[in-house]
């Protein structure tokens, strides 16, 4: 992989995720504790921190670069924590408030080795969020196996276990992640689990011209397709007329994928993309290829859903092959290396995906993160990673039936060997997220 995963080194005595309620938002940080004797010191978030911990009571003091001050105060209960903050005035900073909190101890592993985890979910997510409690805790380096219901909620048995919409298996923590790193996500197996798929006739509106819209009009029927495993085709069930032999094959894929959008913003709805990505539907997020997020959250919080026995580019009809997934994934992370979109990388090229109202806007964003790949990665001026791109450069519309456009950028890996090796990811420095 172009951004190299490097393990994690070892972490404080204790990790702590503190959730303070602020004004009815909740600011997750992360708490890392050394305990000596009675004084305990460490850092929240970027901030450090000194206090004492008499019996269960913890009591510390955090300061931040601008050299306001935050006290804490809580009861330890053993993995929970409660208590009061007081804390500067956002807009008074003169001015005391106090705030309640809660925090969750972080479990240490019980092995440095990766493992594999296998998750059976009982409930499922339709919103993108960093307020829903951890479904597991994980480790970089290892790899969770799970199933995904489809997006309209149904199970590989044809049951319904979810609200419509792109159910969404998590969130997965994992342990030692922290805005401004990347999780690099790898799709190690994207399998059918049943023998069918739904999906529509019709066009998405984006691509209506006024004739078509109005031809088009009584579209939008709800389409069964056999899947055929063991040939590993779909098929339309029951066709007639000229489809009726059409057999095209299967190439699973996850449509959600998305991480917890960083503080200040809403739990978005799992048919919404960003930055965080989300409802990505693009058709390059298959077995073998591996995803970069930017964590925004202590401990990212992974989410998965919205499984494709195949899609066209964009996703036309608004549902692709819409079904339920066998999924392993392993989820490594990229230390102090912040990308400003989500990328693919598969064995033969790199990807950026640009997600925005129009397509110009996701033109433009996926540029910028081909961009800033290619001089991160390549150590590239902007003048040279403009004339890369200006001779390698390919761009795939990746998503029309959302309320966002998504456009890929991307760079064949043939072009990039002749140029200097990659450059090892260095750490950035970054802005940490403060407890104003």
């Amino acid at each position: 992989m172009l951004l190299a995963a490097q393990p994690l080194t070892a972490s404080a005595a204790e990790h702590w995720i503190v959730t303070t309620d602020l004004w009815g938002n909740n600011n997750h940080q992360s708490l890392q504790l050394d305990a000596h004797g009675e004084r305990v010191q460490g850092t929240l978030d970027a901030d450090r921190i000194e206090g004492t911990r008499v019996g269960d009571t913890l009591q510390f003091t955090a300061t931040d670069s601008d050299g306001q001050v935050y006290h804490f105060t809580g009861r330890i209960e053993g993995d929970r924590m409660q208590g009061q903050s007081d804390q500067p005035d956002t807009n008074h900073r003169t001015v005391r408030a106090l705030h309640t909190f809660k925090a969750w101890r972080v479990p240490t592993p019980a092995s440095t080795t990766p493992q594999l985890h296998v998750f059976t979910p009982t409930d499922y997510s339709n919103t993108f969020s960093a307020d829903r409690a951890p479904v597991l805790v994980i480790q970089p380096g290892d790899s969770v196996q799970t199933r995904t219901l489809d997006s309209g909620g149904v199970d590989e048995n044809g049951v319904t276990r979810a609200l419509f919409g792109n159910p969404q298996v998590g969130p997965f923590f994992v342990a030692g992640a922290e805005p401004g790193d990347t999780l690099a996500i790898t799709l190690t197996s994207l399998r059918l689990n049943r023998d069918y798929a739904d999906s529509l006739d019709g066009l998405v509106g984006r691509l209506k011209t006024p004739r078509v819209a109005v031809e088009s009009a009584a579209l939008g029927k709800p389409v069964r397709w056999s899947l055929d495993r063991a040939k590993g085709v779909a098929r339309p069930a029951g066709a007639t007329g000229a489809l009726k032999d059409l057999e095209i094959a299967v190439k699973p894929m996850l449509g959600g994928l998305a991480v917890a959008p960083g503080f200040g913003y809403p739990a978005f709805s799992t048919g919404d993309t960003g930055d965080f990505g989300g409802n990505m539907d693009f058709n390059a997020v298959v077995e073998g290829n591996t995803v970069y997020l930017q964590v925004q959250q202590p401990g990212a919080l992974l989410y998965l859903g919205d499984g494709h026995a195949l899609q066209g580019d964009g996703e036309t009809t608004q549902w692709a092959l819409e079904t339920s997934l066998d999924v392993v994934v392993k989820v490594e992370l990229v230390k102090q290396q912040a990308i400003a979109t989500p990328r693919v990388e598969s064995p033969t090229q790199i990807m950026t995906l640009g997600q925005g109202g129009s397509s110009d806007d996701a033109l433009r964003l996926a540029t910028s993160g081909m961009l800033q790949w290619l001089r991160q990665a390549y150590a590239l001026n902007l003048s040279e990673a403009t004339q890369v791109l200006g001779v390698a450069v390919q761009y795939q519309v990746a998503n029309l039936a959302g309320r966002s456009v998504g456009v890929a950028a991307k760079v064949d890996k043939a072009v990039l060997r002749h140029l200097p090796r990659p450059a090892p990811a260095r750490p950035t420095v970054g802005t940490p997220r403060g407890h104003r």
